[in-house]
């Protein structure tokens, strides 16, 4: 039977110019982004004519690599309604989530050592705070609903004198649900606590304004928006310098945040793959749900027993976690292996988890086992969408067979 499903009617389908169906189609946009040709062009004279160190500040060379460094800060923050000085550059989210966490808890300790986050949380943040745990802090880990979202009364209610931070993330990189952040900075805000956010899959995917949200403390991931490995930010509200103990010293870069030589290639492709996130965001998302709806309506047009995880509304656009009865995810991916797609189920060294995240949602680890994660991006067409709902219908029914 299907599960009511009230994601917004099948919008923005008409096809980008159409290419040759390379295999396997590549459906997995949460886990990494294709580079985008655009950012990959800006990022080559860095590597070669123009490599100069951006904090060699006495010749020509390094000037060229520190006015590019500052040109991709202003462009980072215009992305997510920032000021360009209140962006440190990283090595990707789980540094800046480490930063933003261990260093809030550290330079407020002495005003409390209470935490709040979610159960649905990236490892970056879970086991950051079970980390901080080991040091004598305390953190609560708030449920969800059926949804993935979280009860801002209760949440409300967890909340503590001695609170210092609350950690919750944007959009969640399995199921797409997105949190009410802009009710959590309010209350936050209110209360004198500090709030980050883990955002590596809304920025560049959603609008996010930092100011307007009430958010002081943000991570992002290149990989995650069209720009490559190894390089990230975090966004610091200006004036917070005092409330954030470094976590890697060693030549006081980044206005002291966070020592390092940095990666100017990778800096100058994340500003301008946030450049171009900031000039396209309405139109790119308005057609990649137009595909995750048209993708949603073949499937659940043509399989029984097939649930969606996760809010129907208030998700990404390029998200779609569905379930499938009578079938094993880990079989479904090997059957498929013409389609790039993740499982909800979470390897680790010795054996097959269902995902903390449906579980906590709810899901049964029968139905969390049989999901699968489609992650829809920038380069998806309508033609790797038909081909993979077809696909994936024929699939499922030869399993549910045998």
């Amino acid at each position: 039977m299907h599960t009511e499903a009230a994601l917004p009617p099948s919008a923005g389908r008409e096809s980008v110019p159409a290419n040759p169906l390379k295999l396997p189609v590549y459906l997995d946009y949460h886990a990494t982004t294709p580079l985008d040709p655009r950012v990959l062009e800006v990022m080559l004279p860095y590597f070669e004519a123009k490599f100069g160190n951006p904090a060699s500040r006495s010749h020509a060379y390094g000037w060229e690599a520190c006015r590019a460094v500052e040109l991709a800060r202003h462009q980072v923050a215009a992305l997510i309604g920032a000021e360009p000085e209140e962006i440190i550059f990283t090595s990707g989210a789980t540094e800046s989530d480490n930063l933003a966490i261990k260093g809030v808890a550290e330079a407020r300790r002495e005003s409390g050592r209470h935490l709040v986050t979610v159960l649905t949380e990236h490892k970056a943040v879970l086991d950051t705070c079970k980390h901080l745990e080991s040091c004598g802090f305390e953190v609560t880990f708030l449920p969800v609903g059926r949804d993935g979202r979280i009860d801002l009364d209760q949440f409300c209610s967890s909340l503590r004198r001695d609170t210092i931070l609350v950690t919750i993330m944007a959009a969640n990189n399995e199921t797409g649900v997105l949190q009410p952040t802009a009710g959590i900075g309010q209350i936050c805000r209110e209360r004198g606590i500090l709030f980050h956010t883990d955002a590596a899959q809304a920025v560049g995917k959603v609008p996010l304004d930092v100011a307007h949200e009430n958010i002081d403390l943000l991570s992002i991931s290149g990989h995650k928006l069209y720009a490559p490995k190894g390089v990230g930010a975090l966004y610091l509200r200006k004036g917070l310098g005092g409330h954030l103990v470094p976590q890697i010293h060693g030549g006081g870069h980044e206005h002291g945040m966070r020592s390092g030589t940095l990666n100017s290639p990778g800096i100058v492709g994340l500003g301008k793959a946030c450049e171009l996130a900031a000039q396209g965001l309405p139109e790119e998302s308005c057609r990649i749900a137009g595909l995750r709806n048209r993708l949603r309506d073949q499937i659940m047009a043509e399989l029984d027993g097939v649930s969606i995880n996760g809010s129907a509304a208030e998700r990404l656009p390029g998200n779609l976690n569905m379930s499938f009865t009578g079938v094993q995810g880990e079989d479904l991916l090997t059957a498929i292996d013409d389609l790039a797609v993740s499982s909800g189920a979470a390897c680790t060294s010795d054996r097959t988890e269902p995902s903390h995240v449906l579980k906590a949602m709810g899901v049964t680890d029968e139905m969390a086992q049989a999901s699968v994660r489609f992650g829809l991006g920038r380069f998806t067409t309508e033609g790797e969408v038909d081909y993979a709902s077809r696909r994936l219908v024929e699939t499922v029914r030869q399993l549910r067979e045998f």
